[in-house]
Protein backbone atom coordinates (compact mmCIF):
# COMPACT_ATOMS: atom_id res chain seq x y z
CA UNK A 1 0.00 0.00 0.00
CA UNK A 2 1.19 3.54 -0.64
CA UNK A 3 0.33 6.89 0.76
CA UNK A 4 -1.06 8.19 -2.55
CA UNK A 5 0.45 11.60 -1.82
CA UNK A 6 3.94 10.05 -1.87
CA UNK A 7 3.68 9.15 -5.58
CA UNK A 8 3.63 11.85 -8.22
CA UNK A 9 2.52 10.97 -11.77
CA UNK A 10 4.20 13.11 -14.42
CA UNK A 11 4.22 13.18 -18.22
CA UNK A 12 5.63 15.11 -21.11
CA UNK A 13 3.10 17.40 -22.77
CA UNK A 14 2.33 15.02 -25.65
CA UNK A 15 -0.25 13.18 -23.51
CA UNK A 16 -2.88 15.79 -24.55
CA UNK A 17 -4.93 15.48 -21.36
CA UNK A 18 -5.82 19.18 -21.08
CA UNK A 19 -5.55 21.52 -18.09
CA UNK A 20 -8.78 20.42 -16.37
CA UNK A 21 -7.96 16.69 -16.21
CA UNK A 22 -4.35 17.37 -15.28
CA UNK A 23 -5.47 19.54 -12.35
CA UNK A 24 -8.20 17.12 -11.22
CA UNK A 25 -5.89 14.10 -11.17
CA UNK A 26 -2.80 15.86 -9.79
CA UNK A 27 -0.67 15.14 -12.87
CA UNK A 28 2.45 17.23 -13.47
CA UNK A 29 3.36 18.07 -17.07
CA UNK A 30 6.84 18.73 -18.45
CA UNK A 31 6.38 20.64 -21.72
CA UNK A 32 8.26 19.89 -24.90
CA UNK A 33 9.47 22.80 -27.01
CA UNK A 34 7.94 24.05 -30.26
CA UNK A 35 10.21 26.15 -32.48
CA UNK A 36 8.70 28.58 -35.00
CA UNK A 37 11.51 30.13 -37.06
CA UNK A 38 13.95 31.51 -34.50
CA UNK A 39 11.50 31.58 -31.58
CA UNK A 40 10.96 28.83 -29.00
CA UNK A 41 7.75 28.15 -27.11
CA UNK A 42 6.68 25.70 -24.41
CA UNK A 43 3.92 23.32 -25.54
CA UNK A 44 0.67 24.10 -23.73
CA UNK A 45 2.11 27.15 -21.96
CA UNK A 46 2.84 29.94 -24.42
CA UNK A 47 1.73 28.42 -27.73
CA UNK A 48 -1.56 26.94 -28.95
CA UNK A 49 -2.33 24.90 -32.10
CA UNK A 50 -3.87 27.94 -33.85
CA UNK A 51 -0.40 29.56 -33.74
CA UNK A 52 0.96 26.56 -35.63
CA UNK A 53 -1.79 26.65 -38.27
CA UNK A 54 -1.17 30.38 -38.79
CA UNK A 55 2.61 29.88 -39.03
CA UNK A 56 2.22 27.02 -41.50
CA UNK A 57 -0.19 29.00 -43.71
CA UNK A 58 2.16 31.96 -43.73
CA UNK A 59 5.49 30.14 -44.27
CA UNK A 60 4.60 26.68 -45.61
CA UNK A 61 7.00 25.32 -42.99
CA UNK A 62 6.22 22.98 -40.15
CA UNK A 63 7.43 23.95 -36.71
CA UNK A 64 10.36 22.07 -35.28
CA UNK A 65 9.97 20.33 -31.95
CA UNK A 66 12.55 19.66 -29.26
CA UNK A 67 12.65 17.40 -26.22
CA UNK A 68 13.78 18.56 -22.77
CA UNK A 69 17.48 17.92 -22.13
CA UNK A 70 18.87 15.40 -19.64
CA UNK A 71 19.53 18.35 -17.30
CA UNK A 72 15.92 19.54 -17.67
CA UNK A 73 14.71 16.07 -16.68
CA UNK A 74 17.12 15.88 -13.75
CA UNK A 75 15.91 19.23 -12.39
CA UNK A 76 12.29 18.22 -12.93
CA UNK A 77 12.64 14.89 -11.11
CA UNK A 78 14.80 16.33 -8.32
CA UNK A 79 12.07 18.82 -7.39
CA UNK A 80 9.79 15.94 -6.31
CA UNK A 81 12.40 13.51 -5.01
CA UNK A 82 13.63 16.21 -2.60
CA UNK A 83 10.03 16.48 -1.33
CA UNK A 84 10.21 12.77 -0.45
CA UNK A 85 8.10 11.66 -3.41
CA UNK A 86 8.50 8.84 -5.92
CA UNK A 87 8.05 9.92 -9.54
CA UNK A 88 6.41 7.85 -12.30
CA UNK A 89 7.02 9.66 -15.56
CA UNK A 90 5.50 8.95 -18.99
CA UNK A 91 7.05 9.84 -22.35
CA UNK A 92 5.87 9.87 -25.95
CA UNK A 93 6.99 6.71 -27.80
CA UNK A 94 10.77 6.41 -27.94
CA UNK A 95 10.37 5.72 -31.68
CA UNK A 96 8.79 9.16 -32.20
CA UNK A 97 11.10 11.36 -30.08
CA UNK A 98 14.40 11.40 -28.25
CA UNK A 99 12.72 12.54 -25.04
CA UNK A 100 12.48 9.04 -23.55
CA UNK A 101 16.23 8.47 -23.93
CA UNK A 102 16.99 11.77 -22.18
CA UNK A 103 14.56 10.99 -19.37
CA UNK A 104 16.11 7.54 -18.93
CA UNK A 105 19.57 9.05 -18.64
CA UNK A 106 18.29 11.41 -15.91
CA UNK A 107 16.41 8.57 -14.14
CA UNK A 108 19.71 6.81 -13.32
CA UNK A 109 20.61 9.51 -10.79
CA UNK A 110 17.61 8.78 -8.58
CA UNK A 111 17.60 5.00 -8.05
CA UNK A 112 14.15 3.62 -7.26
CA UNK A 113 12.70 7.07 -6.66
CA UNK A 114 12.07 7.73 -10.36
CA UNK A 115 10.48 5.38 -12.89
CA UNK A 116 10.49 6.43 -16.55
CA UNK A 117 7.97 4.75 -18.86
CA UNK A 118 8.12 4.61 -22.65
CA UNK A 119 4.39 4.84 -23.46
CA UNK A 120 4.95 3.42 -26.98
CA UNK A 121 2.09 5.78 -27.81
CA UNK A 122 1.33 9.46 -28.26
CA UNK A 123 -1.46 11.91 -27.57
CA UNK A 124 -4.21 10.42 -25.40
CA UNK A 125 -2.93 6.91 -26.14
CA UNK A 126 -0.17 7.99 -23.78
CA UNK A 127 -2.78 9.85 -21.73
CA UNK A 128 -4.74 6.63 -21.15
CA UNK A 129 -1.70 5.09 -19.47
CA UNK A 130 -1.15 8.23 -17.39
CA UNK A 131 -4.79 8.14 -16.24
CA UNK A 132 -4.56 4.41 -15.45
CA UNK A 133 -1.49 5.13 -13.31
CA UNK A 134 -3.54 7.77 -11.43
CA UNK A 135 -6.35 5.22 -10.87
CA UNK A 136 -3.88 2.71 -9.44
CA UNK A 137 -2.15 5.35 -7.29
CA UNK A 138 -5.55 6.33 -5.84
CA UNK A 139 -6.28 2.65 -5.11
CA UNK A 140 -3.15 2.55 -2.97
CA UNK A 141 -0.88 0.53 -5.27
CA UNK A 142 2.88 0.88 -4.83
CA UNK A 143 5.04 2.60 -7.46
CA UNK A 144 6.48 -0.76 -8.58
CA UNK A 145 2.95 -2.23 -8.92
CA UNK A 146 1.76 0.77 -10.95
CA UNK A 147 4.78 0.59 -13.28
CA UNK A 148 4.32 -3.16 -13.84
CA UNK A 149 0.60 -2.71 -14.55
CA UNK A 150 0.95 0.14 -17.06
CA UNK A 151 3.89 -1.50 -18.83
CA UNK A 152 1.66 -4.56 -19.27
CA UNK A 153 -1.07 -2.43 -20.83
CA UNK A 154 1.02 -0.62 -23.44
CA UNK A 155 0.38 -3.12 -26.25
CA UNK A 156 -3.37 -2.94 -25.56
CA UNK A 157 -3.77 0.79 -26.12
CA UNK A 158 -5.63 1.65 -29.31
CA UNK A 159 -3.81 4.79 -30.50
CA UNK A 160 -5.41 5.58 -33.85
CA UNK A 161 -6.68 8.64 -35.67
CA UNK A 162 -7.92 9.87 -39.04
CA UNK A 163 -6.29 13.03 -40.46
CA UNK A 164 -8.32 15.39 -42.63
CA UNK A 165 -5.21 16.17 -44.70
CA UNK A 166 -1.91 14.36 -45.20
CA UNK A 167 -0.13 17.66 -45.86
CA UNK A 168 1.46 17.91 -42.40
CA UNK A 169 2.53 14.24 -42.41
CA UNK A 170 3.89 14.71 -45.95
CA UNK A 171 5.80 17.88 -45.05
CA UNK A 172 7.16 16.12 -41.97
CA UNK A 173 8.50 13.25 -44.08
CA UNK A 174 6.04 10.72 -42.65
CA UNK A 175 4.10 10.20 -45.87
CA UNK A 176 5.21 9.77 -49.50
CA UNK A 177 4.56 12.29 -52.30
CA UNK A 178 2.42 9.70 -54.07
CA UNK A 179 0.28 9.05 -50.98
CA UNK A 180 -0.17 12.75 -50.35
CA UNK A 181 -1.26 13.68 -53.89
CA UNK A 182 -3.35 10.51 -54.22
CA UNK A 183 -5.21 11.35 -51.01
CA UNK A 184 -5.79 14.91 -52.20
CA UNK A 185 -7.18 13.92 -55.61
CA UNK A 186 -9.24 10.94 -54.42
CA UNK A 187 -10.32 12.39 -51.06
CA UNK A 188 -8.63 9.54 -49.17
CA UNK A 189 -8.45 9.74 -45.38
CA UNK A 190 -6.30 6.96 -43.92
CA UNK A 191 -6.67 5.51 -40.45
CA UNK A 192 -3.24 5.97 -38.88
CA UNK A 193 -2.59 3.40 -36.17
CA UNK A 194 0.25 2.78 -33.75
CA UNK A 195 1.95 -0.57 -33.40
CA UNK A 196 5.05 -1.23 -31.26
CA UNK A 197 5.46 2.53 -30.83
CA UNK A 198 5.40 3.40 -34.54
CA UNK A 199 2.73 4.97 -36.74
CA UNK A 200 1.55 3.22 -39.87
CA UNK A 201 -1.45 3.56 -42.25
CA UNK A 202 -3.87 0.75 -41.38
CA UNK A 203 -6.87 1.42 -43.60
CA UNK A 204 -8.10 3.89 -46.22
CA UNK A 205 -11.44 5.67 -46.20
CA UNK A 206 -12.74 7.64 -49.16
CA UNK A 207 -15.11 10.59 -49.20
CA UNK A 208 -16.16 13.37 -46.84
CA UNK A 209 -14.43 13.51 -43.47
CA UNK A 210 -17.70 12.95 -41.57
CA UNK A 211 -18.41 9.75 -43.52
CA UNK A 212 -14.83 8.52 -43.10
CA UNK A 213 -14.99 9.07 -39.33
CA UNK A 214 -18.28 7.19 -39.06
CA UNK A 215 -16.71 4.23 -40.88
CA UNK A 216 -13.63 4.50 -38.65
CA UNK A 217 -15.71 4.27 -35.45
CA UNK A 218 -17.71 1.35 -36.91
CA UNK A 219 -14.44 -0.44 -37.69
CA UNK A 220 -13.13 0.13 -34.15
CA UNK A 221 -16.33 -1.35 -32.69
CA UNK A 222 -16.01 -4.33 -35.03
CA UNK A 223 -12.34 -4.93 -34.17
CA UNK A 224 -12.47 -4.35 -30.40
CA UNK A 225 -15.29 -6.49 -29.04
CA UNK A 226 -13.78 -6.44 -25.54
CA UNK A 227 -12.18 -3.39 -24.01
CA UNK A 228 -11.48 -1.60 -20.74
CA UNK A 229 -14.71 0.27 -20.08
CA UNK A 230 -13.18 2.76 -17.66
CA UNK A 231 -12.74 5.53 -20.21
CA UNK A 232 -12.31 6.53 -23.80
CA UNK A 233 -10.87 9.69 -25.34
CA UNK A 234 -12.12 11.54 -28.38
CA UNK A 235 -9.15 13.71 -29.22
CA UNK A 236 -9.05 16.13 -32.14
CA UNK A 237 -7.12 19.07 -33.53
CA UNK A 238 -9.73 21.78 -33.94
CA UNK A 239 -12.53 19.70 -35.50
CA UNK A 240 -15.97 21.28 -35.82
CA UNK A 241 -18.01 20.90 -32.58
CA UNK A 242 -20.93 19.39 -34.53
CA UNK A 243 -18.68 16.70 -35.97
CA UNK A 244 -17.18 15.88 -32.55
CA UNK A 245 -20.71 15.67 -31.09
CA UNK A 246 -21.79 13.33 -33.90
CA UNK A 247 -18.82 11.02 -33.30
CA UNK A 248 -19.42 11.08 -29.56
CA UNK A 249 -23.03 9.98 -30.12
CA UNK A 250 -21.84 7.13 -32.31
CA UNK A 251 -19.24 6.01 -29.72
CA UNK A 252 -21.97 6.10 -27.04
CA UNK A 253 -24.21 3.86 -29.17
CA UNK A 254 -21.53 1.30 -30.08
CA UNK A 255 -19.50 1.12 -26.86
CA UNK A 256 -20.25 1.17 -23.12
CA UNK A 257 -17.55 3.35 -21.58
CA UNK A 258 -18.00 4.70 -18.05
CA UNK A 259 -16.77 8.05 -19.32
CA UNK A 260 -16.01 9.58 -22.70
CA UNK A 261 -13.54 12.43 -22.42
CA UNK A 262 -13.02 14.99 -25.18
CA UNK A 263 -9.62 16.65 -25.48
CA UNK A 264 -7.92 18.89 -28.02
CA UNK A 265 -4.49 17.85 -29.26
CA UNK A 266 -1.62 20.06 -28.11
CA UNK A 267 0.92 21.84 -30.26
CA UNK A 268 3.41 18.96 -30.55
CA UNK A 269 0.86 16.46 -31.87
CA UNK A 270 -0.85 19.12 -34.03
CA UNK A 271 2.45 19.99 -35.73
CA UNK A 272 2.62 16.42 -37.04
CA UNK A 273 -1.01 15.67 -37.92
CA UNK A 274 -2.52 19.03 -38.91
CA UNK A 275 -5.95 20.54 -38.43
CA UNK A 276 -9.20 18.50 -38.13
CA UNK A 277 -7.53 15.20 -37.25
CA UNK A 278 -9.71 13.09 -34.93
CA UNK A 279 -9.09 9.89 -32.99
CA UNK A 280 -11.06 7.63 -30.66
CA UNK A 281 -8.63 6.08 -28.17
CA UNK A 282 -9.10 3.46 -25.47
CA UNK A 283 -7.51 0.37 -23.93
CA UNK A 284 -8.51 -3.03 -25.33
CA UNK A 285 -8.60 -6.25 -23.31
Amino acid sequence: MNDKHSIVITSDSTCDLGDKLVAERGIVILPLTVILGDRSFKDGIDIVPDDIFAYFEKTGELPKTAAPSVTDYEEFFRRYVEQGKTVIHFNISSKASGSHGFAQAAEKKFGDRVYVIDSLALSTGQGLLVMKACDLRDEGKSAAEIVAAVNGLRAKVNTSFVPDTLLYLYKGGRCSTLSYYGSKVLSIHPMIDMKDGELYPKKKYIGKMSRCLRNYVNDLAEEYKTYDRTRCFITHSGSEPELVAEIRKQVESLFTFDEILETVAGSIITSHCGKNTLGVLFISE
